[in-house]
Formats: structure tokens, C-alpha cells, sequence
């Protein structure tokens, strides 16, 4: 007996490792499926898609479920495309700047520098409808920067062919822009040339016989509000003697309000250069109330009616000085040109015609006191109020000019 229960022991032996084999491949697959892996691949069957656990990384499974495969090769990141996109409604290309990109930066230093400006040919508008007015005024585009396509789709389509468009950030933009609120979009154009360029129809078909002459201008604001009030008067082309602001200016061209492109500009004129841009027979009249000569005639007329201020009369006062020093050093007399001296409502716009508004820091210079003896025109007086000082050059254009039309369309009427 005790010999057949050793038989049975001896027996039942070799079964223990083989249950023991079995358990250790079912606690292998719980282990495996404890890992939370993101597919998990059984001897038979589909994979079953799992999600890893909070906390965990997702792992790839490896290719053919075999753990002795090679693991499969990691892609590298898609790099950002920098070639241009395209927009389906018109078929234009642009190009996405990365960061880090400078092109912006570098147009924008060139651009606001008027050396660097004249020096490359180029000028920055900004804002979409000033923009347009260039462009239908036939202006060349050379780039466009802005932050939304839509903008550019409000633009003329056939006018934006060739140019280069950069789509930037608006923060770009905003870094750079002149204007309290940005509007997403500036662009670059050659400097235009008042020769080439197309001005609308209505304007040409209302002008008139007059020319505006501006004289050492040197606030940007005001010279885009005379330039404004030029457009708006009718008159037919603006000279701008060397010393003045330069038209292209961005505070210009945001006073200007698209006047730029409504009536020609020719810009950093010489006074010697000046009367070839004059029509034949033109009268040049000067806005200026004061000077040596000036005072002799007014004396019984504005003063006694208080329309001299004292700044006025203190400049008068310095001609008179002047005049006394180039008598001691025998220069002679003469040196001051005579000229009659009326009231701007006076009849005085004969066509052709043209006005010249001098700076409010040192007035008009003598080259235009001499233009204007030299064609028989005459200096206009604006009589203020005392205690006033003389008007803002804006001011004294605007009404000089409307005068002038006014007393040209009533010679042009029967």
C-alpha cells in the first residue's frame, strides 16, 4: 500500500508544473492589460481599441502584434509650408510670414524715412480706402502686409496682380501703424508721378484756372489739410517750393484724406524751376499781411479798422530794420519787392491764377514776393479782429482758395 501511494505521489508530480504554466500566461496578459496600452493585439481575434489611463502616455503598438518586430519608424513633424496660398474667387497667391520674418520691418524703416524714401522711390499708404484711391488713381502696388484675407478681397482684383502679398499678424501691423486704430492693411507703392497717374473725371471736369503755391510748409497737418482744401476747391495742380514738408509723408497723407490723388502734386521745387509749371500769363498773389510796403498802404485802411494784430506789426517793424542795414551798407533800395496790397473779397482772380501760402513760422519767403512782382500780382489781406494772431495757414488757404473760385466762376458766367 505504502508502495502505491508513493506510485500516486510520484504520479501527480509532473502535473503541478504545468499548471503552474498556465497561470503564469493568464497573470502575463492581466499585466499586459494593466499597462493600458493603446491597442491590445490577443492570439485571436480583432484589436481592441483602449484609452489610456489619466496621467499615461500612449504607446504604439508594435507592427504585426510581434513583440520581436521592429518598431516602426517615428515620421518626422510636418515642416509649415511656406509656399504661397491661394484664395479660389480670384486665384491670387500670398505668401504667410513666419515668425521671425523681417521683410515687414524692413519695408517699415524704409518707408518712414524721408531720405531712405526718396532714396528707393517709395511711399506707405495704409488703410484700405486710401489704398483704393490709389490704386484707381494708377498708382503701381509693389507689397501688400495685411491680417485677414477679406480685406484684400474689398481691392480691385486686376490691380493686385503681380504684387506681393505677405499675410502678417495684426500686432505686426499694429506695431507699425501711424493710425489710433489700425485697419489691417498697408501697402507700398512707387512714388507716384503726377504725369502717369489717372485722376477722376469729376475733378477734371471741375477745375479750374488756379494753382496753389505752397512756400515753406513745414507742419505735416496743415499741408495735408491745404492739400484737402486744394482738391476740394477745384484747383488744377499744387507746387511745393524745396523746405516744405514732403507730400508723402504718413501724417500727410492721413490729413490729406485721398486729396493726394484727386489733384496733381509736384513736389521739392526750386523757386527758379517754379514759373515752367505756371500756365502762360499767370498772376501769382501772395497771402501776407505784413512787409515794409504793406504797412505804407494799409496804414489808413486795416489798421484803422483794427484788422493788424501786434505779431503783425512786430514784423513789420523787422522789415523796417532790415531795410535800414542794407541802406547803410549801400546795398540800395528796391531790395523788397512792391507789391499792392487789398482785401481777399476784392476782385482780384483773374484766370490764370495762383495763390502762394507761406508757413506760419516765418511766412513767405522773398523768392515769391519777387514771382509775384514779376507777374503784376498782389498780396492778400485776411483781416482779423485785434488781439487775434494772424490764421492758421490751413485756415488762410481754404479761404483764399474758395475766393478764388468763387470770383472765377462768376468771370466764367455771362
Amino acid at each position: 500500500m505504502a508502495i502505491l501511494v508513493k506510485g500516486v505521489r510520484w504520479s501527480t508530480r509532473p502535473l503541478l508544473p504545468v499548471a503552474q504554466a498556465w497561470d503564469l500566461d493568464a497573470r502575463r496578459w492581466v499585466r499586459a492589460l494593466r499597462r493600458s496600452p493603446v491597442k491590445v493585439l490577443f492570439p485571436s481575434g480583432p484589436a481592441a481599441e483602449r484609452k489610456p489611463g489619466p496621467g499615461l502616455q500612449p504607446r504604439k503598438a508594435a507592427a504585426g502584434g510581434s513583440p520581436h518586430a521592429p518598431r516602426a519608424q517615428r515620421q518626422p513633424p510636418a515642416s509649415v509650408s511656406q509656399k504661397p496660398s491661394t484664395w479660389e474667387e480670384s486665384g491670387l497667391r500670398y505668401d504667410k510670414a513666419l515668425p521671425g520674418d523681417r521683410r515687414l520691418s524692413t519695408v517699415m524703416t524704409i518707408v518712414k524715412s524721408r531720405p531712405f524714401r526718396e532714396k528707393q522711390g517709395k511711399i506707405l499708404l495704409e488703410g484700405r480706402r486710401l489704398i483704393a484711391d490709389a490704386l484707381k488713381a494708377g498708382a503701381v502696388p509693389k507689397v501688400f502686409f495685411f491680417s485677414r484675407v477679406e480685406y484684400l478681397k474689398e481691392l480691385p482684383i486686376d490691380k493686385l496682380k503681380g504684387v506681393s502679398l505677405i499675410k502678417v499678424k495684426f500686432e505686426d501691423i499694429k506695431d507699425w501703424s501711424d493710425l489710433v486704430t489700425p485697419q489691417g492693411i498697408m501697402g507700398i507703392f512707387a512714388k507716384p508721378d503726377h504725369v502717369k497717374m489717372t485722376f477722376p473725371e469729376t475733378r477734371l471736369h471741375h477745375a479750374l484756372p488756379l494753382l496753389l503755391i505752397c512756400d515753406n510748409l513745414r507742419d505735416p497737418g496743415n499741408l495735408g489739410t491745404i492739400l484737402r482744401s486744394a482738391a476740394g476747391a477745384g484747383c488744377s495742380k499744387v507746387l511745393l517750393t524745396k523746405g516744405c514738408v514732403d507730400a508723402w509723408e504718413p501724417k500727410v497723407l492721413r490729413a490729406g484724406m485721398g486729396a493726394h490723388f484727386q489733384v496733381p502734386i509736384i513736389n521739392n521745387l526750386d523757386w527758379e524751376s517754379v514759373p515752367n509749371y505756371l500756365p502762360p500769363e499767370t498772376r501769382v498773389y501772395v497771402a501776407d499781411n505784413c512787409g515794409l510796403y504793406a504797412q505804407a498802404r494799409i496804414s489808413e485802411k486795416a489798421s484803422d479798422h483794427g484788422w493788424m494784430c501786434d505779431r503783425q506789426l512786430s514784423k513789420l517793424h523787422k522789415y523796417e530794420e532790415e531795410e535800414e542795414e542794407v541802406l547803410e551798407t549801400g546795398a540800395g533800395k528796391g531790395w523788397l519787392p512792391e507789391l499792392e496790397v487789398q482785401s481777399y473779397d476784392s476782385d482780384w482772380a483773374e484766370a490764370p491764377a495762383a495763390v502762394v501760402i507761406g508757413g506760419e513760422t516765418h511766412g513767405v519767403s522773398l523768392e515769391s514776393l519777387q514771382l509775384a512782382e514779376g507777374t503784376g500780382g498782389k498780396r492778400l489781406l485776411i483781416p482779423v479782429v485785434p488781439g487775434v494772431d494772424s490764421l492758421n495757414s490751413a485756415m488762410a488757404a481754404s479761404i483764399l482758395l474758395f475766393e478764388a473760385k468763387r470770383q472765377l466762376r462768376l468771370r466764367a458766367d455771362p
